[in-house]
């Protein structure tokens, strides 16, 4: 089952979870996102006809980012876009996530490894505004898993 992490109406991130299965192609993601995700499943013998990608431009004013878990287990903690904490999740090895709106920190639960995906070209610190998070020591986290 997919999960959308939401803070009131507002869409904060899309977690397909490892277990995820369906047949075909599934989009998750509507037109109006930068960033497109999709699964697929296709049995042996499925072809998908040879292609190529046309030159389009396109205007990205966000940055999304997709985290592919291939590791460990990962502590995302959401923020709004005032800076405040909001709720956390736990990713574990196999999930994927698309980071959608607001802010997001991370903290490493277990020895993680990763891949991720977002729009270039990376600008260093100025494609980011860092503030500071919640303390790891804070005790009133609620995890959603």
């Amino acid at each position: 089952m997919i999960k959308n992490i939401k803070h009131q109406e507002q869409l904060l991130a899309l977690v397909i979870p490892a277990s995820h299965k369906a047949d075909g192609v599934e989009f998750f993601t509507p037109d109006s996102f930068s960033q497109q995700l999709a699964y697929m499943h296709h049995p042996a013998g499925h072809k998908i006809d040879a292609h190529r990608h046309n030159h389009i431009s396109r205007e990205v004013n966000y940055t999304q980012e997709v985290l592919i878990m291939r590791k460990g287990r990962l502590r995302v903690d959401f923020y709004s876009d005032e800076e405040s904490y909001l709720k956390s999740y736990v990713l574990n090895a196999g999930d994927v996530i698309l980071l959608i709106n607001g802010g997001h920190g991370f903290q490493v639960l277990e020895e993680v490894e990763m891949i991720e995906v977002k729009q270039g070209p990376y600008v260093g610190d100025t494609d980011k505004t860092r503030f500071t998070g919640i303390d790891n020591n804070t005790t009133d986290i609620k995890l959603e898993e």
